[in-house]
C-alpha cells in the first residue's frame, strides 16, 4: 500500500487564498502534479461540491476539506499550514491547519480506515500542536505517519481477547447496572464517510464519558458499519442522529425518542446533543423515530427542514416512484397503437378484444393487431396506477411505510373522484401527515408493533380519503376539469409561451427539482391524453425533447472546439451524446459544475428554442422517456429531431462565443501588468 502522504504534498506557513475554494485548488494542484490525480478541473470541482453541503472548518482551527473523485487515483493526504489562517466555517475562528483528504471513487477499506484514523487524530491538541511546531515537511510526514499506521498489539488480555473496534461502538465509564444511568445510542454519517462521520463519534463518546451518561455510537461511513446489538438499541432511552444523510436501517430504532442534527453538530456542540437526548427521553411528547423525512431534515439544524422543503423533498419522492409506472405503460400503450392502430383506444374495443379472444381464436384483423390490444391494455393498467403511486409515495416521504397504504387509498379516490393528479398531490400530503401524527404519540412498548401495520394506516386511510370524497374531491376535479380544458384550447402563442417556460426548466437545474417538476407536469398529463385532447401529448414532447438539448449542445461544442474544454470535460462530451439522445439531461452536469456561468445560461437558450418549436409545430409524445430510441411513439418526429437540432445549435453556439470572450478577457488581463510596467 502507497504512503497516503509524502514531502510533497506539504505545505508549510503558506499564503494560498484568501477563500477556502483558493486554498482548495491549490491542493488539488498538488495532487495531481504529485502524479495521484488526473485532472485539477474534476478534483476542484469534486471537492467544492462537498464543501457546499457542509462546511468542513472544525473547532481549533483545523479544516478537513475532502472528496470522493473519478480524478484520483490513489488515496491522498494534502497538509497545509497557512498564513494566513482561512476561514473554512467553524465557529470560533479560521483554520490554519487544513488537511485535504482526496479519495478515489471505489478506495479500498484499509486506505479509508487510515484516512478515518487520521480525521479522529485531529481531535487531540496534543497531535496538532506537534503539527503547528513541526519545522519541515519530512516531520509533518513522520507525524501523520505514526498516527495513521495500525498500532502494535502490545498488550493482550488472554487468548480470547477482543480487537480494538474501528468504530465508535464503545461505551463510557458509567455503570450500566445503575438505574439512574441514561442509556443512550447514536448514529454518525456523513457524505463522502471519510472524516466527520469518525470524529463526531469520537467527540459524542468523549462528552458522554464526562457526563456520567452510556452511549454506543454506530458509524455508517466508508471504513465499514458495525451495527448496534439489537438488545443495546431496545435498552436505549434515546438515540441521536447525527447524519447529513440517510440512516441505514432507521427502522430498528423505530419508537425511540429522537434528536436530529448535522453531523458537523456531533463535532462541535457534542455535549448539547446529549442534553436534548436526555431531555428527549424524559419528554412524553418527544419526537419518536418513525422513519420518512426526520432523517433528512437534520441537515438543516435543530429546527429541521423548512416547511416548503419537506413539500419538495416529498413531491420528488412520489414523482421519482410514480416515473416506472408511467415509463412502461405510456411505451406500451404506444407500442400498442404502433401494432393495433389508434382505433385500439375508442371505447372498449381493447377490453373486447382481450376478453373475446385468445392466441388460439384470433380476431380477423389477425395476430399483429390482438398483440396491439394486449399491449395497449397492459400499458393502459400500468397509467391507471399514476395517481395512486404518487400519492402513496408522497405519503411514505413523510411517513415511511405507515404512509404507504392510506396514501395509495387517497390517491384511488382522487382518480375516482376525477381529481387527476393534483387530487393525488394533495390526497398523497393529507395521508402522509396524518400517519405522522401518530409519531407524537407515547405508546406503550406492547402496543408500538400494532401502530404502523393495522391502526396508522386505518386511521390515516379513513381521515384523509373521507376528506377528499367530503371536501376536497370536488372542488380539485373542478380545478382538474378547467386546466385540462385550457391545455386541449391552446393555440399559437401561447402553446408557444408555455413550451419556452418548459424548456427554460429543464436546462434550468439539469435533473433538479426545477427540472423534475416540468417533468412531473408533463408526465401526469398523459393520463388525460386522448386522441382528441393531444396538449398533453404536446407537453410531452416539449419536455423531452428540451431535455435532451443541454448534453447534446455540450457535446457538440466539445467537438467543435476542444481547446476550451479540459481532457476530462473532452471525454465527457463524447459520452454526453449518447445520453443527451436518451432523454439523459444529468449528461450537461458535468460541464455544468465546471463553469456555471456560462453553461446553464447557453442550455436554457437552446432548450427554450426547441420547446418552442415543438409547441408551435404541434410535435406529439405518447412516451414518457427514451428520446429517440422511442421515434415510434413521437408524432410528426422530423420536426422533432429538427427541434432538437436547432437548440443543440444553439447551446453549442453560445456555450462557445462565452467561453471564447472569457478567453480574451484573461489574455486581456494578463497583458495589461506589462503594458503599465513599460
Amino acid at each position: 500500500m502507497t504512503a497516503l502522504i509524502t514531502p510533497q504534498l506539504v505545505a508549510l506557513d503558506r499564503n494560498l487564498g484568501s477563500e477556502p475554494a483558493e486554498v482548495i485548488r491549490h491542493l488539488a494542484e498538488l495532487v495531481v502534479t504529485s502524479g495521484r490525480a488526473t485532472e485539477v478541473a474534476g478534483l476542484y470541482a469534486d471537492a467544492l461540491a462537498r464543501e457546499a453541503k457542509t462546511a468542513t472548518g472544525l473547532p481549533g482551527g483545523i479544516a478537513i476539506p475532502h472528496c470522493r473523485s473519478t480524478a484520483v487515483t490513489e488515496a491522498t493526504l494534502v497538509m497545509a499550514r497557512l498564513d494566513p489562517p482561512v476561514d473554512f466555517g467553524a465557529k470560533d475562528g479560521p483554520a490554519d491547519l487544513v488537511f485535504f483528504i482526496a479519495a478515489p471513487e471505489g478506495a479500498d477499506q484499509a486506505h479509508l480506515k487510515l484516512l478515518a484514523k487520521l480525521a479522529r487524530s485531529l481531535l487531540k491538541p496534543a497531535f496538532t500542536g506537534s503539527l503547528r511546531e513541526a519545522r519541515t515537511p519530512e516531520e509533518v510526514v513522520e507525524l501523520v505517519t505514526a498516527v495513521v499506521s495500525p498500532a502494535p498489539a502490545t498488550v493482550a488480555a488472554g487468548p480470547h481477547a477482543a480487537p480494538v473496534a474501528e468504530s465508535a461502538n464503545a461505551g463510557t465509564a458509567a455503570s450500566s447496572s445503575s438505574p439512574s444511568v441514561k442509556r443512550l445510542v447514536a448514529v454518525t454519517a456523513c457524505p463522502t464517510g471519510i472524516a466527520h462521520t469518525y470524529m463526531a463519534a469520537d467527540s459524542l463518546v468523549e462528552a458522554a464519558r464526562k457526563l456520567g451518561v452510556e452511549l454506543q455510537v454506530e458509524t455508517q461511513g466508508s471504513a465499514g458499519l458495525t451495527p448496534l446489538d439489537p438488545a443495546v438499541i431496545a435498552a436505549a432511552d434515546a438515540v441521536i442522529f447525527a447524519v447529513d444523510v440517510d440512516v441505514r436501517g432507521r427502522e430498528r430504532f423505530v419508537g425511540l425518542p429522537v434528536v436530529n442534527a448535522p453531523v458537523k453538530r456531533g463535532i462541535d456542540e457534542p455535549g448539547k446533543l446529549i442534553a436534548e437526548a436526555l431531555a428527549a427521553a424524559e419528554n412524553p411528547n418527544a419526537r419518536r423515530v418513525t422513519g420518512g423525512l426526520e432523517a433528512e431534515s437534520a441537515q438543516t439544524g435543530e429546527g429541521g427542514e423548512h416547511l416548503g422543503q419537506q413539500l419538495k423533498r416529498a413531491l420528488l419522492t412520489g414523482v421519482s416512484y410514480m416515473i416506472p409506472f408511467v415509463a412502461g405503460g405510456g411505451l406500451l400503450i404506444a407500442l400498442g397503437f404502433l401494432l393495433a392502430g389508434y382505433e385500439i383506444a375508442l371505447g372498449t374495443t381493447a377490453d373486447d378484444v382481450v376478453k373475446g379472444f385468445t392466441l388460439v381464436d384470433l380476431p380477423p384483423e389477425g395476430l399483429v393487431y390482438f398483440l396491439g390490444a394486449v399491449l395497449f391494455k397492459i400499458g393502459a393498467l400500468s397509467m391507471s396506477f399514476l395517481v395512486p403511486a404518487l400519492a402513496g409515495y408522497i405519503a411514505f416521504a413523510i411517513a415511511d411505510r405507515p404512509g404507504i397504504a392510506p396514501g395509495f387509498v387517497a390517491g384511488s379516490v382522487a382518480g375516482f373522484m376525477g381529481a387527476g393528479f393534483l387530487g393525488g398531490i394533495v390526497g398523497g400530503l393529507l395521508a402522509g401527515v396524518v400517519a405522522k401524527s401518530f409519531e407524537r404519540l407515547n405508546t406503550p412498548r406492547w402496543l408500538r408493533s400494532l401502530m404502523p401495520v393495522v391502526i396508522i394506516p386505518l386511521v390515516a386511510s379513513i381521515v384523509a380519503s373521507g376528506l377528499m370524497f367530503l371536501v376536497l374531491g370536488g372542488p380539485i376535479a373542478y380545478l382538474t376539469e378547467e386546466l385540462n380544458a385550457w391545455l386541449t384550447g391552446m393555440t399559437g402563442t401561447s402553446a408557444v409561451l408555455l413550451g419556452i417556460i418548459l424548456g427554460l426548466m429543464m436546462a434550468f437545474d439539469l435533473g433538479g427539482p426545477v427540472n423534475k417538476v416540468a417533468y412531473a407536469f408533463a408526465v401526469a398529463g398523459l393520463g388525460a391524453a386522448t386522441i382528441d385532447n393531444q396538449a398533453p401529448w404536446q407537453i410531452m414532447a416539449a419536455v423531452m425533447a428540451a431535455g435532451m438539448v443541454p448534453p447534446l449542445g455540450m457535446a457538440l461544442a466539445t467537438a467543435v472546439d476542444k481547446k476550451l474544454f479540459s481532457l476530462a470535460e473532452r471525454e465527457n462530451g463524447k459520452a454526453a451524446w449518447l445520453l443527451g439522445a436518451s432523454f439523459i439531461s444529468e449528461g450537461a452536469i458535468p460541464f455544468a459544475a465546471a463553469d456555471p456561468l456560462r453553461v446553464i445560461p447557453s442550455c436554457m437558450l437552446g432548450a427554450a428554442t426547441t420547446g418552442a418549436l415543438v409547441m408551435a409545430s404541434g410535435v406529439t409524445s405518447k412516451a414518457p422517456h427514451g428520446g429517440v430510441f422511442v421515434f415510434f411513439a413521437i408524432g410528426n418526429v422530423a420536426m422533432f429531431l429538427l427541434s432538437i437540432a436547432i437548440g443543440t445549435v444553439i447551446t453549442a453556439a453560445s456555450v462557445i462565443a462565452l467561453k471564447r470572450l472569457a478567453v480574451k478577457k484573461d489574455e486581456a488581463s494578463t497583458e495589461e501588468p506589462a503594458l503599465v510596467s513599460a
